[in-house]
């Protein structure tokens, strides 16, 4: 599917009518779009009630449940200093949390009916890339902006989405071309992947295969499971087969037991190199296991690393975060989505969406909240460079510019993040 452009979107925006519909309960909010199916109309879009109402579907349970922490208390931060600085269109931006639940599970869809039935006009999530492939239909197609702080399957660039989706995390592309480049400038000629089966997986399987063979390595052995297998001993095996120098593992929790059975077959990191990736690259999930099992194995996660000060200030909302992987990512959704509100003079998700590139980007440069939107009252022009870094939104709803970090575990199989080993920047289309 071709993702229809920005310019598109302003124009579909303005023809777009919203059907009645009861909540049957108590709501935060009231936004233009709520529940009702958007469905074309010669009138111009209905506007918001005056509330911007920010709904999250982020994984408190399921494989991605360890980054829930981290972005809900970005998103938590963000709405904090933006009510405290007197909120989006002179009212405190409401907020109302859901679980985004898994692929295994449809907690997801359930999550957003209760957002659209409470009048979001901005959902957060999801985390998993195949969970907002699974809702992103039902979000948009409400009027509703979808923003994912995580999402880095390369499928989102294209997607038809209404121009009503973006993201703060670089797609797969950029991270895999990083991979790919680490793996073989380590030295490693012959490489195994073993990726979970789905959009993530695959996607960034498909990169790192590609970039790593462009610089002299060859992908000796591919295997795309099944996440929810119970063990993977053949998976593996067929890794072993091939004698490889480095085993790239792409996955989410079942990662650990990916890990359990490459030690189990004699395929250990003081023997083999391995790389991990931001869906797997865990402080909590190795934690069990014999020390050493991950000294030394190098992984990629999207973003530079928090900066000491924002992460104090992560925890006056959540003293217990001891990750904070797309903790950033998810506070700079949040900032530039009541931006894009305060410059449409409008809550509503169509008003909105259009405003989220402008205010990404070109005007004046500004960090936080109440400071951009002192200049957008006072009818400047602004560009928020954010905690993740600059943003500056391309046409697709991607950040035009990323950061990746390599990180490496140490013998108590944790890393360090607040200390990568290197960052490598640059452009999403290069």
């Amino acid at each position: 599917m071709i993702r229809i452009s920005r310019a598109l979107a302003v124009a579909t925006a303005t023809s777009l009518a919203l059907a009645a519909c009861s909540t049957g309960g108590t709501t935060a909010g009231t936004g233009a779009t709520g529940a009702a199916s958007v469905k074309p109309s010669s009138a111009a879009a209905v506007k918001g009630d005056g509330t911007l109402t920010i709904g999250t579907v982020l994984p408190q349970t399921g494989n991605l449940a360890y980054l829930g922490p981290p972005e809900f208390a970005g998103v938590d931060l963000a709405l904090k200093e933006i009510n405290d600085a007197g909120g989006v269109l002179g009212k405190p931006v409401a907020k109302i949390d859901t679980d985004s639940g898994d692929t295994t599970t449809n907690i997801a869809s359930q999550s957003v009916d209760k957002l659209l039935g409470q009048k979001a006009d901005a959902i957060i999530g999801a985390a998993s890339s195949s969970v907002s492939e699974s809702i992103v239909d039902k979000i948009t197609r409400a009027g509703v902006v979808q923003f994912s702080p995580a999402n880095t399957s390369d499928k989102f660039t294209t997607i038809n989405d209404q121009g009503l989706y973006f993201r703060t995390a670089p797609p797969d592309k950029l991270q895999g071309r990083v991979l790919g480049d680490l793996v073989a400038a380590d030295g490693n000629d012959t490489v195994a992947i073993l990726a979970m089966q789905d959009s993530y997986g695959s996607g960034l399987a498909d990169q790192v295969t590609k970039t790593a063979e462009e610089a002299g390595a060859s992908v000796v052995e591919r295997v795309d499971y099944d996440p929810k297998a119970a063990e993977f001993s053949a998976d593996v095996a067929k890794v072993k087969a091939k004698n490889p120098k480095a085993i790239v593992l792409i996955g989410f929790e079942e990662t650990a037991k990916v890990v359990q059975e490459l030690v189990k077959q004699g395929l250990t990191t003081d023997k083999v190199k391995w790389y991990m990736v931001d869906g797997n690259m865990s402080n909590s999930n190795y934690l069990k296991m014999p020390k050493g099992t991950l000294k030394g194995v190098k992984g990629t996660i999207p973003g530079a690393a928090a900066p000491e000060a924002f992460q104090k200030r992560l925890l006056t909302v959540n003293p217990k975060l001891t990750n904070y992987t797309y903790a950033a990512e998810s506070y700079d959704a949040t900032i530039l989505i009541a931006l894009a509100a305060e410059a449409a003079k409008d809550d509503s998700g169509t008003a909105l969406a259009p405003k989220l590139i402008e205010v990404s980007k070109g005007g004046e440069k500004c960090q936080d909240f109440k400071s951009c939107a002192d200049l957008l009252k006072a009818g400047k022009d602004i560009d928020y460079d954010g905690v993740s870094g600059p943003v500056d939104f391309n046409d697709a709803g991607d950040p035009s510019v990323a950061t990746i970090g390599v990180y490496q575990y140490d013998k108590d199989n944790k890393y360090d993040a607040a200390k990568a080993l290197e960052y490598r920047k640059g452009n999403i289309a290069g």
